[in-house]
């Protein structure tokens, strides 16, 4: 875990189609021997294609003595044992039962420590320790994609149950009109509610969001009707919880300035008391911070003795 006489774990981030591999400096929380590096990996792929992608990617980093690894998965995942309970959430369906953490064991060399996070706690634990929520005793966090992503985070500590928190601390176990909140905040729901105001075959989100800076008014429609809502939906458990800080981080929210208005708008018509005292920002290292929040999980206690209050080593869903 240290180089040169300072502590490095390495971290690996899992997506959908890729993955991300870094080395991560404890003291100065950030990434060290030439930053992070990626690996195209098919979600649904073999077990074999899926792992391979892993050791392709880990291969790019060097072995630390000893050799300490933290890798944010999405769920559904057994984070303590490293198996995949994956079944019908359109990718790592080839993860079901798989014993992820003894097969990476056997895969990397000089293996230590090999500890696995959910993905969005990763992201907002990464952005409260180095980024945009640092400071902030009581945050949450979202993740826009495929889906949304979640973290309720206070003291450093993730959150799954208690005033304001949601099933699991997961936004998207909420409702909005009576459907789950994934069929109005997702990429997918993105896609058709424009195709449903247009008529058209939709193009992916980036292409919506130029549509609708360029004047779009379908498009732009579309933007400010599905943040208004995610808005509406958190207004409450926001006002429960009391963060001051929301970061919003994952692929959609690049589209930051068709997003922020509404998102606000939304929480000010729901929560109007707290709604002005929330920091609404963008994450400040959208690609890194999962990474970094990995990392921060699998060394609390070094963490701690550079200066950070201590906190327990996580395992969420």
């Amino acid at each position: 875990m240290n180089s040169g006489g300072r502590p490095v774990v390495s971290v690996m981030e899992v997506g959908g189609t890729h993955v991300t591999a870094a080395s991560v400096d404890i003291e100065t929380r950030g990434l060290r021997f030439g930053g992070a590096f990626r690996e195209a990996l098919d979600g649904n792929g073999s077990a074999a294609d899926i792992l391979s992608a892993l050791v392709r990617c880990a291969a790019h980093l060097p072995v630390q003595s000893p050799n300490r690894w933290a890798v944010a998965v999405p769920g559904p995942f057994d984070y303590e044992r490293g198996i995949g309970q994956y079944e019908g959430v359109g990718k790592f369906d080839a993860l079901r039962g798989f014993d992820l953490r003894a097969a990476l064991t056997a895969s990397l060399p000089d293996v230590a420590d090999l500890s696995f996070c959910n993905d969005a706690d990763a992201f907002v634990l990464g952005e409260w320790w180095a980024g945009a929520a640092r400071g902030h005793r009581t945050a949450v966090g979202i993740t826009l994609g495929t889906g949304v992503g979640s973290c309720f985070l206070r003291d450093g500590r993730v959150l799954q149950h208690g005033p304001g928190v949601p099933s699991e601390g997961r936004v998207h176990t909420l409702r909005y009109a009576d459907k789950p909140l994934e069929e109005t905040v997702s990429r997918r729901a993105l896609r058709r509610a424009y195709a449903a105001a247009t008529g058209e075959v939709p193009p992916d989100v980036r292409e919506i969001a130029q549509r609708a800076r360029q004047g779009d008014r379908a498009a732009a429609d579309v933007f400010a009707e599905t943040f208004g809502a995610l808005g509406r939906v958190l207004g409450p458990p926001l006002a429960a919880f009391e963060p001051t800080v929301l970061v919003v981080g994952g692929s959609i929210a690049r589209a930051w300035d068709l997003v922020a208005e509404p998102l606000r708008a939304g929480l000010t018509e729901t929560d109007p008391a707290h709604a002005g005292s929330i920091v609404i920002t963008s994450a400040q290292y959208p690609a890194e911070a999962a990474l970094l929040g990995a990392a921060y999980l699998a060394t609390a206690p070094v963490a701690t003795a550079l200066g950070e209050p201590r906190r327990g080593r996580t395992r969420s869903s």
